[in-house]
């Protein structure tokens, strides 16, 4: 009877965290404010392989804190090259006459061919503030100083407080793209910018998740392609964000929200810390 019952005990998870807290992680995220008053804004660019779902998380984000479908950051259903050609800011709307102190851009999806997707330096120019909103991403070469769009003086604000490499757990090995990731987070790395991974299609990933996204942390699929992208890229475990971004979903689910604030509330803690150092 004992071994009978052990085949239904409940999964250990392999991360403790508040997933029912949606509500405690929301209010901390709108109540946040710079305390520097040099800085408009923190920072978040977001990199990594097309397709993983960077505007997607983009558009997550505002849903959740606008309350309704937004579509500020164009992504694409169908997948291939990358959909972002642009650098964009993003700005979140807070109210009517004002906007959250945090600000994302994204930039051209990385491929595995060297002369396809964004370069790295150009992603690296980014993050320094060289470049200015409106650059159109050329996978043959990086901007030139002499360009229209390349920022010669950036200020703080144009620099980049928080890296996130966005990664599908479908799709979580990062073998092919690894070299340009690592240049990326080389050149982060020496400037001090602080680094998080956002683990995207986690339903895809797992049939378990899939049915019940509540079991992300007992999912042994999730785990395993949370340790490789550790592994491949280098982010510590604790760094890395399982989420699921809106896609179908007309109606806002608690448990998915839970998730993208969870990785926001971070990110904007590591940014926070960073501005406070420099």
């Amino acid at each position: 009877m004992k071994a009978f019952k052990s085949l239904f005990k409940p999964a250990t998870p392999w991360r403790i965290v508040q997933t029912d807290d949606k509500d405690s992680y929301l209010d901390s995220i709108k109540k946040f404010q710079l305390t520097k008053d040099e800085v408009q804004h923190i920072r978040i660019m977001l990199y990594g392989p097309t397709g993983s779902g960077k505007s997607s998380f983009i558009n997550s984000v505002e849903r959740i804190l606008r309350d309704r479908v937004t579509s500020q950051a164009l992504s694409d259903s169908i997948g291939g090259s990358s959909f972002t050609k642009k650098y964009r800011t993003h700005p979140i709307k807070k109210d009517s006459s004002s906007y959250y102190p945090f600000v994302f851009t994204d930039v051209m999806g990385l491929e595995k061919e060297r002369k396809k997707g964004a370069c790295p330096e150009d992603i690296a120019l980014a993050f320094k503030g060289h470049v200015k909103d409106g650059y159109t991403f050329n996978p043959q070469t990086s901007i030139s100083p002499t360009d229209p769009f390349y920022n010669s003086s950036p200020t703080m604000n144009d620099k980049t407080h928080v890296l996130v490499c966005v990664v599908s757990a479908s799709t979580a090995n990062c073998t092919e793209h690894l070299e340009k990731i690592r240049d990326v987070r080389l050149e982060a790395s020496d400037l001090g910018i602080p680094q998080v991974a956002v683990l995207t299609k986690i339903d895809e990933a797992c049939p378990e998740v899939h049915l019940n996204i509540k079991k992300v942390f007992t999912s042994n699929i999730i785990k395993k392609r949370t340790e490789e992208v550790s592994a491949y890229v280098g982010i510590p475990m604790q760094s890395i964000f399982p989420v699921k971004n809106y896609h179908s979903e007309f109606i806002r689910n608690k448990d998915m929200d839970t998730l993208i604030l969870m990785a926001l509330k971070q990110i904007i803690d590591f940014g926070e810390d960073f501005l406070d150092q420099n």
